[in-house]
């Protein structure tokens, strides 16, 4: 029994986690999240159309759709 006294003082000792505290963490941090990826798209959204930004091919698509007009060739 004394090894495992002795293990045991080596581990620290966790706080435990209500579901509700959980679930508040979770909630703050998926907010903090989508709030972080609205800011990226407004930013390339402004480089864009600033022409900053290269564009990939869908980007393309939606902001000159002319681009793709088949009907000139």
């Amino acid at each position: 029994m004394g090894a495992e006294a002795e293990g045991q003082k080596d581990q620290p000792r966790l706080n435990p986690l209500t579901e509700a505290q959980f679930l508040s963490w979770k909630r703050r941090k998926d907010a903090d999240a989508s709030a972080r990826k609205a800011e990226a798209a407004r930013k390339r959204a402004e480089g864009i159309a600033a022409g900053t930004v290269q564009m990939n091919g869908r980007e393309l698509f939606l902001h000159e759709p002319g681009v793709f007009d088949n009907s000139l060739y």
